[in-house]
């Protein structure tokens, strides 16, 4: 197996997501303490899924990614406290444009071009969608790609896009269990609509039950 076609688990991709992630939004704290970085895998906001790692599986996360060259550690003399930098842009040769589409596919799961744009804030501001899509067919024809156009969803006018890092079969396990919420929630809209029908014939039924009796009345 080549370089970079390694498969990556869902806390590798967090781990490292979330280096590249904290490397642009808070370049003075860059590179990040195991601390910092504990608490950016669990970050609430801005994440999907949301994960509860904890210290020492991050710590040991750290070791995998050193060891195949993902992640640097840096001790600065007279520190107590070793940091850490990712190496994604050198190890796939990405400028930051590339980095962020990645990164906020890293994040957040399947997205659209128009969501990713929107998402992508301070890591890169994107002019348009264009060039969005730019960046996503960059990472797509790479070898070996990066990231997959999906097919269109039914009832979606727009493609959604996902990382390969974590493999085919994540991709695949990740398309699903969204198509099967959308359709959970579609199922609901629709079991929703056809009680409130039912209700409605209910008293369509009372009403004219009783207007008859009101007829009886004058008769």
């Amino acid at each position: 197996m080549e370089e970079g076609t390694e498969v990556l688990d869902p806390f590798e991709i967090r781990v490292l997501a979330v280096l590249a992630e904290k490397e642009a939004l808070t370049p003075d704290n860059y590179p990040l303490s195991l601390n910092a970085l504990v608490n950016g895998c669990n970050q609430l906001s801005s994440r999907d899924p949301v994960m509860a790692i904890s210290e020492e599986a991050v710590s040991e996360v750290l070791q995998r990614l050193m060891q195949r060259k993902y992640v640097n550690g840096i001790t600065q003399a007279g520190a107590r406290v070793t940091k850490y930098e990712h190496r994604m842009r050198i190890k796939w040769s990405l400028e930051q444009d590339k980095l962020a589409v990645l990164t906020i596919l890293m994040l957040r799961g399947l997205q659209t071009a128009g969501e990713i744009r929107t998402r992508s804030g301070r890591l890169h501001d994107f002019k348009s969608v264009a060039d969005v899509e730019q960046a996503l067919q960059f990472l797509i024809d790479k070898y070996p790609p990066l990231v997959s156009k999906l097919p269109l969803a039914p009832g979606t006018k727009e493609p959604r896009y996902g990382q390969l890092l974590g493999g085919e079969e994540a991709l695949a396990r990740e398309e699903t269990a969204a198509t099967m919420g959308g359709s959970v929630a579609q199922g609901s809209r629709l079991g929703a609509l056809e009680q409130e029908v039912q209700q409605l014939r209910s008293q369509v039924e009372d009403l004219t039950a009783q207007f008859a009796e009101f007829r009886k009345q004058f008769e």
